[in-house]
C-alpha cells in the first residue's frame, strides 16, 4: 500500500499545473521574472536544470501592461529579415498597437535560457490581451499567481467614508479659496 501512496505523491509532484497571472498595470520585466520561475519549474522541490518539470502559465490583460518613464516612445524592438536593407525597428507603442501580447511574449522569450528547451517552455505560455480565457484553458487553472507589483487604487475607487477617514496633513483656514 505504501508504494501506491508514493506513486500518487510522485504523480502530483511531476504533474503540470496551470497558473493564472493578471498583467494589468504590471511592468513586462517583472511579469517575465515571475513567469519564468513557473515555466522552468524552479518553484518545485524536484527542480533540476536538465529536468523538464515546468508548469503552464496563463497571462491575461496583456493589453493593459505598464512601462515606467517614457519607455513607450523610447524603447525600440529591432529585427532583421536577413536580406540587405532588411533592418526593422519598431517602438513599444507601435508594437503594442499591432499585437497587444507581443511585448510580454518577447520579454519572456528573451529572458528564458538560450538552449533547446526555450521553445518547449514557450509552448506552455498562454497570452491573452483581455480577461477572456477559452473555456478549455479556464477549467485547467489551478492557482492565481500574485501580481509582482502592487497596483494603487484610483481616487474614484475609494468610498466617501474612506476618504473622510484618511489622515489630513494640512487643514485649510476658513477663508482659504
Amino acid at each position: 500500500m505504501a508504494s501506491y501512496t508514493k506513486a500518487a505523491q510522485q504523480w502530483a509532484t511531476f504533474a503540470r499545473a496551470w497558473y493564472l497571472l493578471d498583467a494589468k498595470m504590471q511592468p513586462p520585466g517583472k511579469l517575465a521574472a515571475v513567469t519564468i520561475r513557473r515555466l522552468e519549474g524552479r518553484h518545485k522541490p524536484i527542480y533540476h536544470a536538465l529536468n523538464d518539470c515546468g508548469d503552464h502559465v496563463v497571462i491575461i490583460n496583456t493589453r493593459h501592461i505598464a512601462f515606467s518613464g517614457n519607455k513607450w516612445e523610447q524603447k525600440v524592438y529591432s529585427s532583421h529579415t536577413g536580406y540587405p536593407g532588411g533592418f526593422k525597428q519598431v517602438t513599444a507603442t507601435q508594437l503594442h498597437l499591432k499585437d497587444p501580447t507581443a511585448i510580454v511574449k518577447l520579454t519572456i522569450y528573451r529572458m528564458l535560457p538560450k538552449n533547446l528547451l526555450r521553445r518547449t517552455l514557450m509552448q506552455r505560455l498562454h497570452l491573452f490581451p483581455d480577461d477572456v480565457i477559452p473555456e478549455d484553458i479556464e477549467k485547467n487553472l489551478l492557482q492565481e499567481i500574485p501580481q509582482p507589483r502592487v497596483v494603487p487604487r484610483r481616487l474614484d475607487e475609494y468610498t466617501p467614508e474612506e476618504i473622510a477617514a484618511f489622515p489630513r496633513v494640512w487643514t485649510p483656514p476658513k477663508d482659504f479659496e
